[in-house]
């Protein structure tokens, strides 16, 4: 049977496999880039799936277990984007994104049971949070090539976000994200119909995500404006992710969210 202590050998195979496939990309070596990565990605399913049937349930419960969807899904959106654009740098920032996260998972472990409480027990639960985790990591792509544009790729002008076309890629990852999460919020509003008897309350929880979805709807708006400064769109697109993060985990060390949230499972 898998536990959570098996996760340490399944997450440094697909580190590894991850790591190779950054530098083949750096190196022009395509489809070694494409075959390890992938195989990584595998792998790291794998070990999703085998937990799944280990502990009953969609491993979706605690803040440990929604880490390990994101650190899943982030060298995935990474691996899309370079297919897509060829940005070399994108797996080597998706790897080291989702390591972060791997690394929080081995050095701070959630208490993974089969308990799962009544709430919890709705048809709609794990298409919720996939849905979510899946937006949040196409999210976190997104910000990794901000800060890439911001910073390192400083040398020049800021009109190149619109003129060399990263702007476009950007943008399309917004809105990729933007749907999904969408959808997430159409399921969590399916789920909370069933499980508490209305589609929205103003939960802490729910603020914030309402909060999240207009961050990122203000970035896509002001994209469109003729006079924008891309300079300010990608802090926009930061500061997005930073009030996302607010609604992911942040909410938990909220007074209010642990005082009247429904949204808090893992205590």
């Amino acid at each position: 049977m898998i536990t959570w202590e098996h996760f340490i050998y399944f997450a440094i195979a697909a580190v590894l496999l991850w790591t190779v496939g950054a530098w083949a990309a750096w190196k022009d070596k395509k489809a070694v880039a494409y075959t390890s990565t992938i195989i990584g990605i595998a792998v790291f399913f794998c070990y999703i799936l085998l937990m799944w049937i280990s502990l009953e349930r969609p491993p979706l419960r605690t803040m440990g277990e929604t880490r390990l969807w994101y650190s899943f899904f982030l060298p995935l959106a990474g691996i899309i984007v370079y297919s897509r654009w060829k940005y070399k740098w994108i797996l080597t920032f998706s790897t080291v994104l989702a390591l972060v996260f791997i690394c929080v998972n081995l050095f701070k472990p959630e208490i993974h049971s089969k308990t799962l409480m009544p709430a919890l027990q709705s048809p709609w639960f794990a298409p919720h949070v996939i849905v979510y985790m899946f937006a949040y990591a196409v999210f976190g792509v997104a910000t990794l090539m901000a800060i890439y544009l911001l910073f390192v790729s400083n040398r020049r002008s800021s009109s190149t976000l619109s003129m060399e076309g990263s702007g476009v890629a950007l943008d399309n990852l917004v809105y990729v994200g933007l749907a999904f999460m969408t959808f997430g919020m159409l399921f969590g509003a399916l789920w909370a119909k069933e499980a508490w008897g209305h589609y929205w309350s103003w939960d802490p929880k729910e603020t914030w995500a309402a909060i999240t979805w207009f961050a990122y709807l203000i970035y896509i708006h002001y994209r469109q404006l003729p006079k924008h400064k891309p300079r300010l769109a990608l802090w926009l697109l930061i500061i997005s992710f930073v009030l996302l993060q607010m609604c992911w985990w942040g909410i938990n060390y909220l007074p209010s969210a642990q005082a009247t949230s429904v949204h808090t499972y893992s205590t």
